[in-house]
């Protein structure tokens, strides 16, 4: 027999490149300092939060929501307006200091800027959210720990020059790793960064996320207990318990939708102007007037989840408690105010399971409302966030739980998936980014272009956060036309032609992670501002067939120009 013949893979089931990730050495040597720099933050910003909580309710040690249930209502209406008063004051600075710049949202920041973030309003707003949470906010403390890891990711991106999509993967393994040292949670952090924030749980990607989490979290220990976050007696899986699992993960996954569509409708209509400085004040005065009544309503809902896995909770309190905090929640995003949303979705889970898990219980008295309560939680977690191994592990990391409810678990996540991923397969993050994601979407002209037989509105563009099998599927249907990837404002980032999947190198990394801002290339742009003639000399001077046109005083993308 002549010839030779290829060996294949080292490992069969793992395609040979992805063997090597393709990442260079500057990459693996910002690992380490962005995971020990984002858990010393994440650990400075946790005792900005105890400091913000003892200024704000006297609160030293124990149970926070015990120091909220001794301060009398007057204290609690005036530091929630306090607080009120803050959010609006720092977010009309920022606003005034970045009129039309990037905001600082971190998961539009990865999906559509390969990770870039304003610095200083990134920094501030993370400042604001630990601070408003200290002060009653009803929202989570994990934002603040992932900006702050985001930020330091981007410094040392820029210092080593890192190519976009290295980038893109430090910034998301930093901040999981900002969200593994605040709840001591390494394995589901950098899951997080995988499944939640990157989308993607291929090889290559693990060592660096899991390296970043672990590092940042023993870091966090210098500042910050190693414990899990809840305690929980030992709960057995009974077979009323893996009956009534499969019963309400699809209900899960219904609330789940609820909450996603609250939340996303609450952030569209975020104010702008000068409402920035009265619609907080009045949301976070309603809130405390609220939380006279029923102070569980603020901050993140820690203790509200601690109570609800412990034992059975009341159905006149537990029913009311659910419909508020989704409403309280969803109010302070709305009202302009920075947060996190992990703890408050796992509160509303939390609820949710209590409340089923009571009734439950009245036809089988076998039902151990506890555990019902740590099932809906990761049920609700999972289809909120898209996430379902990440939330089962960090369920089980914030826990401490046996193995014995895994398979209930597993039962109410996967009925919960199933159900929101056929009625609204947004998650809490992407569903606060408002930007059409089709590909081949066309943008209107403004109305005193409309009737310009030069600009056309006819032209192929693609999200900036369109995947890299989204870009082939468009290179194959766009006949050789460029295709012009445009922000989630409408911004242009650039183009990538028709040549580009015959000619460049896609690694196993880029395959993995890499959206259309990377791939795409700088291109010459013409301004709606322009005289026709002035338009027609950019194209001759460009020599191309056609130049995407721009709306005067802004990069929105509006039209092409062809010869």
């Amino acid at each position: 027999m002549s010839g030779s013949a290829s060996l294949g893979s080292p490992q069969p089931n793992i395609l040979a490149p992805a063997i090597r990730s393709g990442l260079s050495w500057r990459f693996w040597a910002m690992i380490p300092l962005a995971g020990a720099c984002t858990g010393f933050a994440a650990g400075l910003l946790m005792r900005l939060l105890r400091a913000a909580q003892h200024l704000a309710w006297s609160y030293h040690s124990g149970i926070f929501l015990t120091a909220v249930e001794h301060a009398s209502g007057v204290r609690r209406v005036v530091v929630l307006v306090s607080a009120g008063v803050l959010a609006g004051a720092v977010r009309w600075l920022l606003q005034q200091r970045r009129p039309s710049g990037h905001s600082a949202e971190l998961a539009a920041a990865i999906w559509f800027r390969s990770g870039r973030l304003p610095a200083i309003a990134t920094s501030v707003r993370a400042v604001l959210s630990i601070v408003l949470v200290g002060m009653g906010a009803s929202l989570g403390r994990e934002a603040a720990p992932k900006q702050a890891g985001a930020v330091i990711a981007n410094a040392l991106s820029d210092r080593v020059v890192l190519s976009s999509v290295e980038r893109r993967l430090l910034v998301a393994c930093a901040a999981g790793a900002g969200m593994a040292a605040v709840y001591n949670v390494p394995f589901g952090g950098a899951l997080f960064a995988l499944e939640v924030l990157l989308g993607s749980l291929a090889l290559p990607l693990v060592a660096p996320a899991l390296a970043t989490a672990l590092i940042a979290t023993a870091i966090s220990w210098l500042l910050l207990p190693d414990a899990p976050t809840y305690s929980i007696p030992h709960y057995t899986a009974s077979p009323a318990l893996i009956a009534w699992a499969v019963l309400i993960g699809p209900l899960a996954g219904l609330g789940s939708v609820l909450y996603v569509r609250a939340i996303a409708w609450s952030d569209a209509r975020k104010p702008k102007g000068w409402r920035l400085l009265v619609t907080p004040v009045a949301v976070f005065a309603l809130l405390g007037a609220t939380a006279v009544a029923y102070p569980q309503l603020l901050g993140n809902g820690k203790d509200v989840v601690q109570i609800s896995f412990l034992g059975p909770m009341a159905l006149s309190v537990a029913v009311p408690l659910l419909v508020l905090k989704l409403i309280a929640t969803s109010a302070c995003l709305g009202s302009g105010a920075p947060g996190g949303l992990f703890t408050p979705t796992m509160t509303c889970g939390a609820l949710l399971g209590a409340v089923l898990g009571s009734l439950w219980g009245l036809l089988d008295g076998s039902a151990v409302a506890g555990s019902c309560a740590i099932v809906g939680s990761a049920a609700v977690l999972a289809a909120a966030t898209e996430g379902p191994i990440c939330a089962v592990v960090l369920v089980l990391e914030l826990t401490h739980a046996s193995e014995s409810l895994m398979v209930p678990m597993l039962l109410a996540v996967a009925g919960a998936i199933w159900v929101s991923r056929h009625l609204e397969p947004r998650s809490i993050y992407s569903g606060r980014i408002h930007a059409a994601r089709s590909a081949a979407q066309s943008r209107p002209l403004p109305a005193d272009l409309a009737g310009s037989p030069l600009i056309s509105s006819d032209y192929t563009s693609l999200s900036a956060a369109a995947r890299y099998p989204e870009v082939l599927e468009s290179l194959l249907g766009s006949d050789g036309r460029p295709i012009y990837v445009l922000a989630e404002d409408g911004e242009l980032v650039g183009t990538i032609e028709g040549g580009f999947a015959a000619s460049a190198t896609v690694t196993p990394i880029q395959r993995a992670i890499a959206t259309a801002a990377d791939l795409a290339r700088p291109t010459v742009a013409l301004h709606s501002s322009f005289s026709p003639g002035d338009l027609m000399r950019g194209l001759e001077t460009a020599a191309k067939p056609e130049l995407p046109v721009l709306e005067a005083g802004s990069a929105r993308m509006i039209g092409v120009v062809r010869r």
